[in-house]
């Protein structure tokens, strides 16, 4: 792998190299390396620090509201934007960079929905959270699950983080699956996505794109004396499918100590769709709770100790496509019988998590991360049940991040991570056997080398390595037999990124990524008869792993009038693992070379008077190069384009878009054109106009309104390979207050 990364990489360094050398740029001599590094250590607040000292401040301690200066109403630049935030002075290397830096800045293609945003969106779940983002769809089998899909992959192919810590397990299955939707969205400061890279900094899974969620923190107050509290309750109510959303947030400060803490619930019926015939869709309602509980204590002005606890749950979910009632049931074989249910979907999160300032003289910063992530769910089938089948999934994770400055060497970052899954399995009634073997483990070890650093002054590069090893082992049976099976993967992947200052406000990237994914459990030694529609997915123990590498380049643009990321990208992925057909409603996995490519736009122009363009469109094309068939569930070409207001002085925003899709009629023919999920034809074509209006109101803005309308004009719509059909109009009533 690492001669055709080696060449790959020479051959784009060269490139830009050149190009800088072209337009003249001149490289730094030892003396304005010094001088720039005197400059940037003036404004790091390194080293030994005051001590803390506690006030109540209600300006840094309460949650900003959509439209509050703080986060949104500025209209903030792309420099503006950081990934990777942790509080001051702690360098943060849990975010998806695994660092703190600029979207302007950096040669990856990311984004930042922040909080703001996601109150703004009155989001009672992940799909609505994350909805709209330039390069992702988000897919819903159920009502009550979401699958992002980076740049046309997802499930196992796009690594999800909470907090810096892998949600994927071995066990998570390939295309669409429910378990990003089992994050409470009201527990989350911010949303990071990484699309297209990943696997150097985070290793096997991100080989689409990685996405990192970042939950709330109590905020860490500066000057004055005493301690302080704050309190906040959000209530929606969405009228499609009458439910609501209520959640509870306290936080405060006493001492060294802060606490965060929230808990919710949501209790959802069945969809309006806007279908006339179609009216309420069945098999779309239940109820889900979550609870969360963070909390940081400050060892010493230059040690910070959090502890975090997260709980979500959902019960008597259906999947929404299995439930009698859905019309495209093409063989009406959607009886009571068959009728699937998750009881529970079940997600609980604790990590002890270590951050400290130059504690050796080789490292700036520290990060150390012991947690344990537990995903249970329950599988049912028939009303009374007549078959079940449960897999508990435990995972052990210990990780360890340092940084260090080299003064006109840039920066190295360097890290090990290490997770353990442990399965167990049951099955009972009528089922044949647990989907996984109970004796399964799945063992991941990964080290990592990233060096950033000046070539000139205008050309910034960055360049990692890592070494991945993995080691599985378990009992499937195929045709009725036990085989015991023992497996380990390993690999070396590389990536090199170049930024390109051609203006100080308009930046030239280009990467090249190399990405790495083994088998799971999944892959290789599932028996599911619950996924597919056509049949049974069986082990497939002779599966190699998958490599891709990725060529990429965009143009970033940050002026105060006008933000604008452009970015044009070619991903070749080599031994991609695809389902086949091995006998009749029976399918195994096999690795195809495929390929995927497309371009991403994103943007926002600045009228007067706080009124704001803004839009994205992108484009995605797949292929499996050898059947030359559409790769499977390709998401079609989208985009929106809206208007927006936002007023400082009342802490208001006004914001109106349509969103716009084209219709996917490039079908991978042995998934999709049996997929219940896509009509016969493919998905059409569809247009949604959408509004929503918030304002803060009482003498401190303590009491905040907000008002969604989405499908104003009623327009039936399914996004593709979605189970769930698009809500029709639809309010959304949304009340906050700060106490």
């Amino acid at each position: 792998m690492l001669p055709r990364f080696s060449q790959l990489a020479t051959l784009v360094f060269s490139l830009l190299v050149n190009v800088a050398l072209v337009r003249g740029t001149e490289v730094i001599t030892d003396d304005e390396v010094d001088s720039i590094k005197i400059s940037l250590n003036s404004q790091e607040d390194e080293g030994e620090l005051p001590p803390i000292i506690v006030r109540p401040d209600n300006s840094s301690t309460r949650s900003t509201a959509p439209g509050d200066s703080a986060n949104s109403s500025d209209f903030p630049k792309l420099s503006d934007l950081q990934l990777g935030q942790s509080p001051p002075p702690f360098r943060d290397t849990t975010g998806v960079l695994r660092g703190s830096q600029s979207l302007f800045d950096t040669a990856a293609a990311a984004s930042i929905r922040s909080q703001a945003a996601i109150l703004e969106r009155q989001a009672p779940d992940m799909f609505h959270a994350l909805q709209n983002e330039v390069g992702v769809l988000m897919q819903r089998t159920a009502a009550g699950q979401a699958s992002p899909f980076v740049r046309g992959l997802t499930g196992q192919q796009v690594l999800i983080l909470v907090d810096g810590i892998r949600l994927n397990n071995s066990f998570v299955r390939r295309g669409p699956n429910q378990y990003f939707n089992t994050i409470d969205p009201g527990m989350l400061d911010h949303i990071e996505v990484l699309r297209g890279q990943g696997s150097v900094l985070w290793g096997s899974d991100a080989i689409g794109g990685a996405i990192n969620l970042v939950t709330r923190s109590p905020h860490l107050p500066t000057g004055g004396q005493g301690p302080y509290a704050a309190r906040e309750f959000s209530q929606y109510y969405n009228t499609s499918n009458s439910s609501p959303y209520s959640r509870l947030n306290v936080e405060g400060w006493v001492g060294q100590a802060g606490i965060f803490a929230g808990g919710s619930f949501l209790n959802v019926r069945d969809l309006d769709t806007g279908f006339d015939a179609f009216p309420r869709q069945p098999g779309t309602n239940y109820q889900q709770y979550a609870g969360d509980i963070k909390l940081n204590y400050m060892l010493s002005n230059q040690e910070l100790l959090t502890f975090s606890l997260q709980h979500f749950q959902q019960d008597d979910l259906p999947r929404s496509d299995r439930f009698p009632g859905y019309p495209a049931d093409r063989n009406q074989s959607n009886t009571m019988s068959r009728a699937r249910f998750y009881d529970p979907q079940q997600r609980d999160l604790a990590y002890l998590r270590y951050q400290a300032i130059e504690p050796l003289p080789i490292m700036d910063a520290l990060t150390v991360t012991a947690s344990y992530h537990r995903q249970r769910e329950n599988q049912t089938r028939g009303v009374p049940t007549t078959r079940f089948q449960e897999t508990d999934v435990g995972t052990i994770g210990l990780n360890a991040v340092a940084a260090k400055e080299l003064d006109q060497f840039g920066k190295l970052t360097s890290g090990i991570d290490w997770y353990y899954d442990e399965v167990n399995s049951s099955f009972g009634g009528s089922a044949s056997g647990p989907i996984v073997p109970p004796d399964a483990y799945y063992e991941r070890l990964g080290i990592f080398l990233n060096w950033d650093f000046a070539l000139t002054e205008r050309l910034d590069a960055v360049a990692g390595i890592r070494y991945e090893h993995i080691a599985t082992a378990g009992t499937p049976e195929i045709a009725g037999v036990p085989i015991s099976v023992q497996k380990h993967y390993q690999d070396w992947i590389g990536q090199v990124g170049l930024v390109y200052e051609i203006l100080p406000e308009l930046h030239l990237v280009g990467s090249v990524s190399e990405g790495f994914r083994a088998p799971n459990l999944d892959d290789l030694m599932a028996n599911n008869p619950n996924v597919l529609q056509q049949g049974q997915s069986i082990p497939s123990l002779g599966l190699r792993p998958e490599h891709s590498i990725q060529y990429e380049i965009g143009i970033k643009s940050n002026y105060d009038r006008w933000q604008l990321q452009t970015f044009a990208y070619w991903l070749d992925l080599q031994d991609n693992i695809v389902s086949i057909t091995a006998a009749p409603n029976t399918f195994a996995s096999a690795n195809q070379d495929s390929f995927v490519q497309g371009i991403e736009l994103d943007g926002e122009f600045r009228l007067e008077d706080g009124w704001a363009l803004f839009g994205n469109f992108w484009y995605t094309y797949g292929i499996n190069q050898i059947t030359q068939s559409p790769l499977s569930r390709i998401p079609p070409t989208q985009g929106i384009v809206g208007l927006r207001r936002r007023v400082p002085q009342t802490h208001s925003y006004f914001t109106i878009y349509t969103w716009l899709v084209q219709r996917q009629d490039r079908l991978d023919p042995v998934r999709d054109l049996s997929d219940e999920r896509i009509p016969p034809g493919g998905t059409p074509g569809y247009g949604t106009l959408n509004l929503r209006w918030g304002r803060a109101l009482g003498v401190n803005n303590d009491h905040h309104l907000s008002l969604s309308l989405e499908n104003i004009t009623d327009q039936p719509y399914l996004v593709h390979g979605s189970g769930v059909f698009g809500t029709g109009f639809t309010a959304r009533l949304g009340y906050r207050w700060d106490f």
